[in-house]
């Protein structure tokens, strides 16, 4: 039986976890001090216990008796309630000791339990949890579930929410979305995530310039295309015949180079697993190629040379970076493939492998694998891509999308495949435009009712596949493009998770909440002809906070 996590727990667990870290020490060493007089007090009152239990006991095995005969006829019905009473207090006990050392994030600072429980969440059936289609019908229905032993903070479990009400939130959020900071120009919609109702929106449908919000679109996509568990393989292939040695680009862009990997596919494991290979073989020379066939079209995004993007293309290492960096801004190599098989060289030489310098070619369908490195799934590379609004990953699931469904694997392709994606999800797509996967073309346009709609998308437990859209967004004041915003927003600091954009003169916001009544919504800000970058991001995070804050129903 899955029991699904009920969402004022989702909106508390960072705060739990938090307080349950801080005052573990002072537990300790309370219940130190007190077992003596707990002691005395067991002793004072089990009698008085024992007699409680004599008197309620007829009236339970009555009761129990008038709504089941089987039940009625089970030996000793006085144990019953005990046994309740005792299940109830060590369950909670027991949720105390999880949260206190599990703790709600993992290495990467996501939420583990959001992923290890993704299909799980918000299933209902039954009274509360529905019954197996292979149970017996004579099987026991399903017991009802309890109120929920952790509420949201200052919440009660005995009081049901309803979800924010327009008029309310216009209130709170028009006077916000007015600033003069955030231009001429800007949008607003709230969901409802649970139900997919719009609470509040403005200019709805007006197509804007999305800017790294169009990201979520090609997460999305990339995911509806090929599943999350869908890995990228790079290989190493000798041709028959020939020493010639083919370092074959499957388009993982998070092919690394580095010493440590980090989980990633690792360019000098795949040169070791080749060696390895090459010399059983008795070869210890060869001619080096490599192969980028896997896309199609210029490499070089219409922004041309930039510090946020390097040229796109099926192989690379570390994604053309001249740091050691992993995320945000650094200068990039000219040719991304040629670099990556340089290095390829170099390790091979290490383990005794002579190469020539290595230079375009294209593996024939009788080329042998030697060697492979895959990627982690799917669903890590989509986290990795829209909590450090990674424009290279963006740029590699667009063309990938396209791979996968039949179409030119370029610019264009990957765009016009992520739109077909979305279409068949019935999303709105009216007034949209998509020129890229990572939202650095300023000819891209969304809309804030399509932001919401992806985002309720993936909220849906109909498509647990699209699940690390939500994961993924990076977290306020904790995770990756957030890390530095709303450190000074208590109310909204790891209750916010949304997506950033920002191109100049555009900002952009969009994400999921919840508010202060424990209903998870889902948001879309929108803003062109900014003029201050600062100023616009502070609006649309103060906006956001307020919906946190918000206690609209």
């Amino acid at each position: 039986m899955v029991v699904p996590e009920l969402r004022p727990w989702r909106a508390a667990r960072p705060q739990v976890a938090r307080i349950a870290r801080a005052v573990r020490p002072r537990l300790e060493r309370a219940a130190k001090s007190v077992k003596p007089q707990v002691t005395r007090l067991d002793q004072a009152v089990r009698p008085r216990v024992s007699r409680l239990t004599q008197a309620v006991s007829p009236k339970v095995a009555r009761l129990v008796a008038s709504v089941s005969p089987q039940v009625a006829k089970v030996p000793r019905p006085d144990r019953t309630w005990q046994f309740t009473a005792v299940a109830a207090t060590a369950g909670m006990a027991l949720t105390a000791v999880v949260v206190t050392a599990a703790g709600p994030w993992d290495s990467s600072g996501q939420r583990t339990a959001e992923r290890d429980r993704a299909v799980a969440l918000e299933q209902s059936g039954g009274v509360d949890h529905g019954r197996n289609s292979d149970t017996s019908a004579k099987a026991p229905r399903p017991a009802p579930s309890a109120a929920s032993v952790l509420v949201g903070l200052g919440g009660s479990a005995n009081t049901v929410k309803s979800s924010p009400t327009g008029t309310a939130l216009a209130d709170v959020l028009t006077p916000l979305l007015g600033d003069a900071a955030l231009g001429t120009r800007h949008t607003a919609a709230v969901v409802d995530i649970s139900t997919g109702k719009r609470l509040y929106g403005v200019g709805v449908d007006d197509a804007l310039t999305p800017a790294s919000t169009t990201k979520i679109a090609t997460a999305v996509a990339a995911l509806s295309a090929m599943g999350p568990d869908h890995r990228l393989t790079t290989r190493a292939a000798l041709e028959p015949d020939t020493k010639e040695l083919v370092l074959v680009g499957g388009g993982d862009p998070t092919l690394t180079a580095h010493q440590d990997a980090e989980g990633w596919a690792s360019l000098r494991a795949l040169a070791d697993k080749t060696a390895v290979t090459l010399k059983k073989r008795g070869m210890s020379d060869v001619t080096l190629s490599y192969d980028t066939t896997l896309y199609a079209g210029p490499e070089l995004h219409p922004i041309g040379e930039n510090e946020n993007l390097a040229p796109v293309s099926a192989l690379m290492a570390d994604e053309g970076r001249t740091d050691d960096s992993s995320s945000g801004q650094v200068q990039r190599v000219t040719d991304p493939a040629a670099e990556a098989a340089k290095k390829f060289a170099g390790f091979l030489k290490k383990q005794g492998i002579t190469t020539t310098s290595p230079g375009p070619s294209k593996a024939t369908g009788r080329a042998d694998t030697l060697a492979t490195v895959t990627s982690p799934p799917l669903s890590d590379i989509v986290e990795r891509m829209l909590t450090n609004s990674d424009n290279d990953i963006a740029e590699a699931l667009a063309r990938q999308t396209a791979v996968a469904t039949g179409k030119r694997a370029d610019f264009a392709g990957g765009a016009a495949a992520i739109a077909a994606q979305l279409t068949k999800l019935h999303l709105p797509l009216k007034g949209t435009a998509f020129n890229d996967g990572s939202g650095l073309n300023r000819d891209d346009r969304l809309t804030v009712d399509l932001l919401t709609a992806l985002l309720v998308k993936a909220g849906d437990p109909a498509h647990p596949e699209l699940r690390p859209v939500l994961t993924g967004l990076p977290i306020a004041a904790f995770t990756g493009t957030l890390t530095s915003r709303y450190t000074d927003a208590t109310g909204a600091a790891g209750v916010v998770r949304a997506k950033t954009g920002t191109l100049t003169g555009v900002n952009t916001l969009a994400g999921t909440v919840v508010d202060k009544d424990g209903q998870l919504l889902a948001f879309a800000f929108m803003a062109s002809d900014t003029t201050n970058t600062l100023e616009a991001q502070a609006a649309l995070d103060h906006t956001a906070t307020a919906l946190a804050a918000c206690g609209c129903s």
